[in-house]
């Protein structure tokens, strides 16, 4: 199958990712329980690739790859941190010139051009994280799917699931499922992508 971007975000009902600065998707709003973390774990698992923006990068690095050999945390956790470290991973960054764990930088002013490159080289899902990249990816009609994990509270403010876009979005549902807490997932197809080539 030929390689998609899937923007993976948990979000609020009225699709905030953040509500304070600098959460990084730690928010406490969110409500994940050790059910939903294992369905974070085969969902990562399947990935193909990861494409990440500097801030979620840097969050993902500063935990992740210690948290797989801390035995204070549930297995479920460790589990994550050895998906997390070992997955090839692409930072997508302009101040970073250096990152460990299978990781390389993509940077510059061609930076959504050699993604698209890297989108036409790979087969199956390249998950995406973070608003900045989903929404260049977005822009340049080069975002695939949507994933959201809706978490049952309105914030009201802070940080939207795409910067400043204020054009429709039309999907198309693919997957859906509830879990416990109240949490929803919709998995959906963006349409009006440009093909991989």
């Amino acid at each position: 199958m030929p390689g998609r971007f899937v923007y993976w975000m948990n979000v609020s009902v009225d699709l905030r990712i953040e509500y304070a600065p600098g959460e990084a998707g730690g928010g406490k709003w969110m409500r994940i329980t050790e059910p939903l973390h294992r369905v974070f774990n085969e969902r990562a698992r399947a990935m193909s690739l990861a494409v990440e923006g500097r801030t979620i990068y840097e969050t993902m690095e500063s935990f992740w790859p210690a948290a797989r050999h801390d035995d204070s945390l549930p297995d479920f956790l460790r589990e994550y941190g050895e998906i997390w470290t070992s997955m090839p991973k692409v930072l997508v960054s302009r101040t970073r010139t250096h990152a460990d764990h299978n990781t390389r930088i993509i940077g510059g002013d061609d930076a959504i051009e050699q993604l698209a490159k890297l989108r036409a080289e790979t087969d199956g899902v390249i998950g995406v994280g973070g608003a900045t990249v989903a929404t260049q990816l977005l822009r340049a009609r080069l975002l695939d799917e949507v994933l959201l994990f809706t978490h049952p509270v309105v914030l009201g403010s802070g940080r939207p699931l795409f910067d400043a876009h204020d054009e429709p979005l039309e999907l198309d549902l693919l997957e859906q499922a509830s879990f416990d807490e109240g949490v929803t997932m919709h998995r959906y197809a963006v349409r009006g992508t440009r093909p991989a080539s």
